[in-house]
């Protein structure tokens, strides 16, 4: 299984205990080098709420705090709110002759994100950077497919030449159909 990206391990960690979401909080901001003033900034909370937050004192922040919280953690981490995509890795030539930058399934339009790889090492470090993006699903080679999908927590959809003419945009949409 992957790592946990920062805000995946605050949020399960405060479903364990006020102080393992304290400590994993801490550790979040130590490991992104980003003191409590500049994440207080960031994040819209305020610096006494943090402080009092990751002493220990205040043990239950509200709900809306920790929203900020999670959702600065996030922005941190390069996580875009929002518009859902699908991650296709592939060489740069593949990907240049895609042609467009979305897919339509169940009356919604799917942005595609590139992420080039010419090698099954970068093909996996995209995959874990796509899902730490927010990729809703991730579209490969057949070849490296059973690998992305061990470790990933999105779905999976390999792209297999034989299949048809535009082989990427097939695949492209059969991963985001799993997605809805």
């Amino acid at each position: 299984m992957s790592k946990l990206s920062f805000w995946e391990e605050v949020v399960h960690s405060s479903l364990r205990s006020d102080e393992k979401f304290r400590k994993a909080l801490k550790r979040s901001l130590e490991e992104s080098r980003i003191d409590a003033k500049r994440f207080s900034r960031l994040s819209g909370v305020s610096e006494s709420s943090l402080y009092k937050i990751l002493s220990g004192e205040r043990a239950n922040p509200r709900l809306s705090t920790y929203r900020k919280i999670v959702k600065a953690l996030k922005q941190l981490e390069g996580v875009e709110e929002g518009e859902p995509f699908v991650a296709v890795i592939a060489a740069r030539p593949t990907l240049d002759a895609i042609g467009t930058r979305y897919v339509q399934v169940q009356d919604r339009k799917i942005r595609l994100r590139e992420y080039a790889a010419t090698s099954i090492e970068e093909v996996i470090i995209a995959a874990v950077r796509a899902q730490h993006e927010g990729a809703k699903a991730i579209v490969c080679a057949p070849i490296v497919s059973t690998t992305v999908e061990k470790i990933a927590k999105v779905p999976v959809s390999a792209c297999p030449v034989l299949q048809c003419r535009q082989p990427l945009l097939k695949a492209a949409e059969a991963a985001a159909s799993k997605i809805f």
